[in-house]
C-alpha cells in the first residue's frame, strides 16, 4: 500500500485544487466566449432576416450599442469585432442616407474590421498605405484560409471608400480592395452566396471602357453573383441593372432585371432585408427616366 510522503499530502491536494480551479475557469471562459459569439451571430441573423426595414432602422442602434459594449469588455474577441464590423457596415450602407452619418458608421465598421484583421495579419495592415504592387505582394504571401476575416476586412474597406467617393485619396485604394476580393474568389468563387462577386461587379462597372472601366468583366461578376446565390440575392440584379445596364445603355436588360426583382419572393436566408431594400430600389429605378 502506498503511503504519502510526509509533508507532501497538503501540497498535492493544493496542486489538485489549483488545477481543478484552472480547468473550471477555462471552461467558464470558453462558455462565455461561445455565448458571446452565439449572441453576435443571432443579432446579425435577426437583422438580416427581418422583412421590415423600418423595424431595423429603429432597432439596429440598440444592437450596435450592445455590440459596442461587448467589444469594449472583450476588445480582442475576433468574432465580436467581425460581427460589429458587418452590422455597422450593413446598417450604414443599406439603411442610412445622411452622408455624414454614413461616413461615421462606416468608420466604425472599418475600425472593428482592422482590429480583428491586423491582430492576425499585421504585415498587410502595415502595407495599407504602400504602393499597390507592394501591398499586393504582401497579400499574395498569405496562406489560404480564414476567408471570413479577409472578406470582412475587404468589404468594410470598400464601404468606407464608397462613403468617401468625393475623396480621391480614398478612391485610390480601390485596386487594393479589388485584389483582396480576387484573392477570396480564387479560393471560393461562391463565397457569401456570391456577394464577393457582386462587390467586384460594382467595382468594374464604375467607368465606361473609354475611361478605363471594365464593364464586361463587371457583367461576368454580376452574373456569377446571381448564379451563386441561386437567384435569391435580388440586390445582385438591382446592381447589375444600375451599374452595368445603365453604363452601356442596355434598357431591355435593365428593365428585365428590375421586373424580375419585383416578381421574386423576398424571403431568403440572410438575404430577406437586403431583398426588401432591393425591391424598393427596383421600383425607383424603373420610375427614373434614365433612358
Amino acid at each position: 500500500m502506498c503511503r504519502e510522503t510526509p509533508g507532501t499530502g497538503g501540497a498535492t491536494r493544493g496542486l489538485y485544487r489549483i488545477l481543478i480551479t484552472a480547468l473550471i475557469l477555462a471552461l467558464l471562459t470558453g462558455c462565455a466566449s461561445m455565448a458571446r459569439e452565439r449572441l453576435a451571430t443571432n443579432l446579425a441573423s435577426a437583422m438580416l432576416n427581418q422583412d421590415d426595414p423600418d423595424i431595423v432602422r429603429a432597432g439596429a442602434p440598440a444592437y450596435l450599442l450592445l455590440l459596442d459594449g461587448m467589444i469594449h469588455d472583450n476588445p480582442n474577441d475576433q468574432s465580436l469585432l467581425l460581427a460589429g464590423s458587418r452590422l455597422y457596415g450593413a446598417f450604414a450602407t443599406g439603411l442610412i442616407r445622411e452622408p455624414v452619418r454614413v461616413k461615421r458608421l462606416t468608420q466604425r465598421s472599418w475600425e472593428y474590421a482592422q482590429l480583428a484583421f491586423c491582430a492576425r495579419y499585421r504585415e498587410i495592415c502595415e502595407q495599407t498605405d504602400a504602393r499597390y504592387d507592394q501591398f499586393a505582394a504582401t497579400v499574395d504571401r498569405i496562406a489560404p484560409g480564414e476567408l471570413n476575416l479577409l472578406y470582412v476586412y475587404a468589404t468594410s474597406w470598400a464601404g468606407w471608400i464608397a462613403a468617401r467617393s468625393d475623396d480621391w485619396g480614398a478612391l485610390a485604394d480601390l485596386p487594393k480592395v479589388e485584389h483582396l476580393l480576387e484573392r477570396i474568389i480564387a479560393q471560393a468563387p461562391e463565397y457569401d452566396q456570391g456577394r464577393a462577386q457582386l462587390y467586384l461587379g460594382v467595382m468594374h462597372s464604375q467607368l465606361p471602357p473609354a475611361l478605363g472601366g471594365k464593364p464586361e468583366i463587371g457583367k461576368a461578376h454580376f452574373e456569377l453573383a446571381i448564379t451563386y446565390s441561386g437567384g435569391h440575392d435580388l440586390m445582385a440584379k438591382v446592381e447589375y441593372a444600375r451599374r452595368y445596364a445603365r453604363l452601356v445603355f442596355d434598357q431591355p436588360l435593365h428593365d428585365r432585371l428590375l421586373h424580375e426583382v419585383l416578381a421574386a419572393p423576398a424571403q431568403a436566408p440572410d438575404l430577406t432585408l437586403s431583398n426588401i431594400l432591393a425591391k424598393q430600389q427596383a421600383e425607383l429605378l424603373l420610375k427614373d427616366e434614365y433612358f
